[in-house]
């Protein structure tokens, strides 16, 4: 019998660190090109650093049973990244985060046929091998551009009563606000791409950050989590507006599936993505119901955590427990409700989700009603 305690493996979706100013189409979400800066790559790294504490620390009570924790055991881990909207932003970062996850250790070495021992270059740095998830190649962790019943779904948000009220009592708020917008729009449908520039001119602006009166940056950031949580959420689990984590699912599937296999050296994988599928995940799950703080822009750096634990008895099966953390400045992970309850059983985990999932290019390319983009041409010949 195992402990009911035993931490199988988990599957982490994780943030990106600090960046400049990034501008999304607020009808397609179609993104220009970003920077990760030296701010972000310290957050990942400070992400990962408190991941190796709570997972990769013996004496922590979570430590993964079994786990190689200091020299990393690679087929042990999967990594993979999102390289599409935004340029190398979220793929970049992943690279910071690994660095705290697994830092350099002397025992990264060799001893070759002379007797001669070489440690690797850094004091024992770990390369660690990424999947980049390309858009066009893969829709799994960039599904919402590109789509055009996503799309439709904007701008039915966008022509709502909800919206429509919410835009009226912002509206006070982007007049105060225009005079440090210069020519931005103050529409609300603009709203993203509004609190994006007072947050990196907060960060990086002296001047601005000085002259911005002290409540603005918060109330621009109140307002684009209801604009965010409208455009990545839908009121039916499998409707389009969850689609940034239907497509996700199946690879979370598929880890937890090898996780709980004891046969199996998959004990940690991770995806590194945008704040998107976090939203449409706390949707899915119904922890945005719970906790409705949640609902919204995850912070920079930001992680989620799908801890699987063993049963506590040898008749039971291994449950699945979500956890949040929400960026650097948050001092610890956060239990998380799973459709009303603290953990579920694996199996219904995957049976309660597994209807909403996107499995393939060709259902994202019907789900979507694409038929020419990201390799949808071939399925309609």
């Amino acid at each position: 019998m195992v402990n009911a305690t035993t931490l199988l493996g988990v599957v982490l979706l994780a943030r990106h660190g600090d960046r400049l100013e990034f501008f999304q189409d607020p009808l397609t979400y179609n993104p220009t090109e970003t920077f990760l800066t030296p701010l972000g790559s310290v957050q990942e790294q400070q992400l990962g650093s408190f991941l190796r504490e709570t997972y990769l620390d013996a004496a922590s009570p979570t430590f993964i049973a079994g786990i190689s924790a200091d020299t990393v055991d690679l087929d042990q881990l999967v990594v993979r990244a999102d390289a599409g909207g935004g340029g190398s932003v979220i793929l970049v970062s992943v690279q910071g985060l690994l660095q705290g996850l697994f830092p350099p250790t002397p025992d990264n070495n060799i001893t070759l046929a002379n007797g001669t021992t070489v440690v690797a270059p850094l004091g024992g740095y770990q390369y660690i091998p990424v999947e980049s998830v390309e858009p066009n190649l893969d829709i799994s962790l960039n599904s919402f551009t590109s789509c055009p019943n996503f799309d439709l779904h904007i701008s039915e948000f966008y022509a709502s009563a909800p919206f429509a009220a919410e835009a009226t009592i912002a509206a006070p708020f982007l007049q105060q606000l225009q005079p440090f917008l210069g020519d931005r729009s103050t529409n609300f449908t603009n709203m993203f791409n509004i609190f994006d520039f007072v947050n990196v001119q907060q960060v990086h602006n002296a001047s601005f950050l000085h002259a911005l009166p002290p409540t603005f940056g918060a109330q621009a950031y109140a307002f684009a989590n209801f604009h965010e949580n409208g455009v990545f959420t839908d009121a039916a689990p499998g409707g389009i507006g969850n689609i940034a984590i239907r497509t996700v699912l199946p690879s979370i599937f598929t880890s937890l599936t090898r996780i709980a296999n004891g046969s199996d050296p998959l004990k940690l994988a991770l995806n590194e993505v945008s704040y998107k599928p976090f939203i449409s995940l706390f949707n899915v799950t119904a922890a945005s119901a719970a906790d409705p703080s949640i609902a919204g822009i995850v912070d920079y750096a930001s992680a989620v955590a799908l801890e699987l634990h063993a049963p506590a008895t040898s008749g039971d099966e291994p449950a699945v427990r979500m956890r949040f953390k929400n960026g650097t400045t948050d001092a610890a992970f956060h239990d998380l409700a799973l459709f009303g309850a603290p953990s579920v059983p694996l199996s219904q985990f995957i049976s309660t989700l597994a209807p909403i999932a996107v499995n393939s290019t060709q259902q994202w390319c019907a789900a979507c009603n694409q038929r020419s983009l990201r390799g949808c041409a071939v399925f309609n010949k």
